[in-house]
């Protein structure tokens, strides 16, 4: 059976369109950079997969002018979920990113397992940890991935660009963090943005399977909650990676993932708004 995992309701800071198909969809435009400048609206926006966006849901993203769409999932995700929704002159880059709580067998155990086998793998905050690590994983691990987006986003230029994975929440919240990063966005700012993912009209819906234990159940969706929540210290433990490894946000853009300061400032060209409005 397919639920969603509750979670109280965040204030909507703007209008969003109503997406039937395509869960986590926003415009991350109007975020604050610490020079006092925004992010454009139309330029960078944000989603979970969009395998089962509706006819309707494909009209509205056809025209946004999208020029890139970048699809983090792996193959045990497009194989599950299927491929992404086609749209008219849109190019689709797929950029496999790890899996959040990497493991088949592990997501088997998500899906499939009974209220023990839950236990063992996510009772006792071993499900938050997971999660933690991930984060960390996704920063240190994926410097190259993270070094093409930034080139890609101004080689050619791809933007207006939507990023996503599968919930739009770990993937694509730590890729679109680096973008944002790139731009001089507030970690405030980009924490405000990723706490959106809890809303309930966004997050993810879980699949599990008749064997599975019921979802419905306020022990297993406690369990599982760690795995489909957007929460602070998730982010904070990708904020502080950056922090243990390079000292600074700076040396992370330039070392670490080799911007070069004339890209960085192409970046801001394209996704920032004009220094006089």
């Amino acid at each position: 059976m397919t639920q969603q995992t509750p979670q109280a309701p965040t204030p909507q800071t703007q209008a969003e369109p109503e997406l039937t198909g395509v869960r986590n969809f926003r415009d991350v435009g109007g975020l604050a950079t610490g020079d006092g400048r925004r992010v454009r609206h139309g330029r960078l926006f944000r989603s979970g997969h969009l395998a089962h966006a509706t006819d309707e849901d494909a009209t509205y993203l056809a025209s946004l002018g999208l020029h890139t769409i970048f699809d983090f999932r792996n193959a045990s995700d497009i194989k599950l979920e299927g491929p992404d929704v086609a749209l008219p002159g849109v190019r689709n880059v797929n950029m496999p990113l790890s899996d959040p709580a990497a493991g088949a067998e592990f997501w088997g155990t998500v899906r499939e397992g009974n209220l023990d086998e839950l236990r063992a793998v996510l009772g006792d905050g071993r499900g938050a940890a997971r999660m933690k690590q991930a984060y960390r994983s996704l920063i240190l691990e994926r410097t190259e991935d993270h070094a093409r987006l930034l080139d890609l986003l101004v080689a050619e230029p791809s933007v207006p660009a939507l990023l996503h994975c599968a919930a739009g929440k770990d993937r694509a919240g730590t890729s679109i963090a680096v973008v944002l990063l790139a731009l001089g966005v507030r970690r405030s700012e980009i924490e405000a943005d990723y706490m959106l993912s809890n809303d309930a009209h966004r997050r993810y819906r879980i699949q599990r399977g008749r064997n599975g234990a019921d979802i419905a159940t306020a022990e297993v969706m406690e369990l599982l909650n760690p795995l489909f929540d957007a929460r602070p210290e998730y982010l904070a433990t990708a904020f502080e990676a950056i922090d243990e490894r390079w000292g600074s946000t700076d040396r992370y853009l330039s070392e670490g993932l080799g911007l070069t300061d004339k890209r960085r400032e192409l970046l801001g060209t394209l996704l920032l708004e004009d220094d006089n409005r």
